[in-house]
Order: C-alpha cells, then sequence, then structure tokens
C-alpha cells in the first residue's frame, strides 16, 4: 500500500545545473514511484525550467507544511524552500544566491530526517565554491551533513552493483594524504563502514583494506604508513570481530573486489577509490554517506553545467540514489539491522 512507502526527501542540488532535471526524469521512472514517495526541496522555478527542457509530463504540486494524505501519479511534491530570480536560474551559471538555496534545500532535508517526517534523504549534485561564497564553508554535503547531526565519525562510501568503496579520507589535497593516514583514522573507517554495510547492505561483511604506497610499501622501501597506521589498524578491527583484510595492494585488490569476493573496499584517498567506481558504475554509482543518524544517498557525479538547460543529462544515478535510500529505509523499518545482529 502506498502508505507504507518510505517518504524520501530530494534535494535540488545547485538550480544552475542538471540537478532539477535529472530529479523530474527520475520521478517519471516507475521504479522510482513505486519504491517511495518523493518529497521533493528546491525551488520552483527550477523544477519549471526543468520539466520544459526535458518535456517529462508531470505536474507540480506545492507541499506546505502538512504533507498530502497520497501521491498521486504524475506529480512532483515540491516543498518551496526557499526563492530565486530569473538570474539566478539561468542554467550553467552558478550564482550566490543558488549556493543558499542549495544549503537551505539540505538544512531542510537534515531536518526532516531527525525529526522523523522522512526516513531519508537523496540529495542531486552541488556547487561546492558557490555553496562557500554563500557563507557556507564545507568541502562537500558529507562534512556539511555531519555537522547538522551532530556526528563526528563518518564515511562516505560510493556504491553500484558490482563494488562499494569507502573512503578513509575525502576532500583533502594528495600531498596531506599521508599524515592524515592515520592508525586511529583508518580503524575508524573500517568500524564505520562495516557496521553500516552490515546494518543496510550486507550481514557480515568482507572489508578490504588498501595500501596508501604502491606493493604495499615494500616493507618501507616506499613508505612506512602500511605498517605504522594500516597494519596495526587491521589488526585492530579483527580483534573486534571485524572480518577486514589488509593492507592489499590497490594495483590487484579491484580486480577481485569487482568479482564479489569483498564486500567493501576500504581507501585511503579519493581518487584511490573513485576511478574504478566510476570506471564499473559511472551512470548508476551512488553516494552513501555512513555513520550519520539518518539515511543520505546521492548522485555520483557532478552539476555537469555543460549539459544543464539541455535536458539530455542522464537521470540513472538519481534513480538508484533514491531508490537505495528507500531500500535502506525498509531495511531500518522492518528492524533488518536487528536481524543482521542475530544471523
Amino acid at each position: 500500500m502506498q502508505e507504507q512507502l518510505p517518504l524520501i526527501a530530494v534535494t535540488m542540488g545547485d538550480p544552475a545545473g542538471i540537478g532539477p532535471e535529472i530529479i523530474v526524469k527520475a520521478l517519471a521512472r516507475k521504479t522510482v514511484a513505486t519504491a517511495c514517495r518523493p518529497l521533493v526541496l528546491g525551488v520552483r522555478g527550477a523544477f519549471e525550467r526543468a520539466l520544459l527542457v526535458t518535456g517529462v509530463p508531470l505536474d507540480i504540486e506545492p507541499v506546505g507544511s502538512t504533507l498530502p494524505r497520497e501521491w498521486k501519479e504524475g506529480k512532483i511534491y515540491l516543498r518551496e524552500v526557499a526563492e530565486l530570480g530569473p538570474d539566478d536560474l539561468i542554467a550553467g551559471r552558478p550564482t550566490l544566491a543558488g549556493g543558499e538555496a542549495v544549503f537551505r534545500c539540505i538544512e531542510e532535508a537534515a531536518r526532516l530526517c531527525l525529526d522523523g517526517t522522512v526516513q531519508g534523504m537523496a540529495t542531486a549534485p552541488i556547487n561546492k565554491e558557490a555553496l562557500n561564497r554563500a557563507g557556507h564553508h564545507y568541502p562537500g554535503h558529507t562534512e556539511l551533513l555531519a555537522e547538522l547531526t551532530g556526528t563526528e565519525k563518518y564515511v562516505m562510501m560510493l556504491a553500484g552493483k558490482r563494488l562499494r568503496v569507502a573512503l578513509a579520507t575525502i576532500h583533502v589535497a594528495l600531498s596531506d594524504v599521508p599524515r592524515l593516514v592515520t592508525m586511529e583514522r583508518v580503524l575508524d573507517t573500517i568500524r564505520v563502514t562495516h557496521r553500516d554495510v552490515h546494518r543496510y547492505f550486507r550481514p557480515h561483511p568482507r572489508i578490504a583494506v588498501l595500501s596508501l604506497n604502491p606493493h604495499c610499501g615494500e616493507g618501507g622501501m616506499f613508505g612506512d604508513e602500511e605498517l605504522t597506521a594500516i597494519a596495526p589498524a587491521v589488526a585492530a578491527a579483527r580483534g573486534e570481530g571485524i572480518d577486514a583484510v589488509g593492507p592489499l595492494s590497490a594495483d590487484t585488490l579491484f580486480h577481485f573486489a569487482a568479482r564479489g569476493e569483498y564486500d567493501a573496499v576500504v581507501c585511503m584517498y579519493h581518487d584511490q577509490g573513485l576511478i574504478p567506481l566510476k570506471l564499473l558504475h559511472f551512470e548508476d554509482g551512488v553516494n552513501v554517506t555512513l555513520g550519520l543518524p539518518i539515511i543520505r544517498t546521492s548522485v555520483d557525479h557532478g552539476t555537469a553545467y555543460d549539459l544543464a538547460g539541455t535536458g539530455a543529462a542522464s537521470e540513472l544515478s538519481m534513480c538508484t540514489a533514491i531508490e537505495m535510500a528507500a531500500a535502506m529505509a525498509r531495511v531500518r523499518g522492518a528492524d533488518g539491522a536487528a536481524e543482521h545482529e542475530g544471523a
């Protein structure tokens, strides 16, 4: 029955990017409509433009403080979180006001998740520079949501059907990575990854942990992070009953992970994980923030300003993000985590 479908907040993303377009295209898909009741947070003008350029035959239904009793077919249920003028809705031209609207959408979605109004959130891509220009100084969604939810230990995981990668460091300069790869950080990443993959995706997951240096450092010849941080973290995790293996060499591990021999891979830095993930899941990859008290998924791509306003951007990642948030909400609602604990 429809009332049993989870409510998922879907945030607009940058109004000058492809977010509104991929959202309307996603909402037109039967798989999304049968997975959840999407509540879109954004700016009406951005979605009017998106409907025009995509030709999607949906109507906008405004939603105020009271949610509708039912979600009817052919509707976009939109809660307008901000107002923008025409100059802030030009495709491919991000603005300060647009950055502020991005923040308000994310803030509202987090609030709705925390108070139980919705069971999860799925986010469209944002422009981090526009967000920062508007006075909200965060490297991205992940760090912003961690602050909004009071979360200290969180992990960015990118997921597809064949591969899941979790990141020990996220949006930092590559030159900063070695000093950030500490035993404590790697162990926290393993713990959070194990807990939430176990909770939402696969009971008792097998976790591969990558090295930082080529050939696992060759016993210290190419760096000692494997000896001083990564191996001790893996040993500590195994001592806690986590099925973690490593450090493993990144140049070979992904072959085995993509074959299903591991349920998640803990990577030391951003591109170490995202290059293989996007090779396999360029269109259907999903960004999942682990460790939060709420469910949050996102597309695994950017604002694509070159495609904004054309209606040509693929909605597949947006579809998958919404559907994954709904699936995670069903697991939580059915006490699937408790079942896993007893498995």
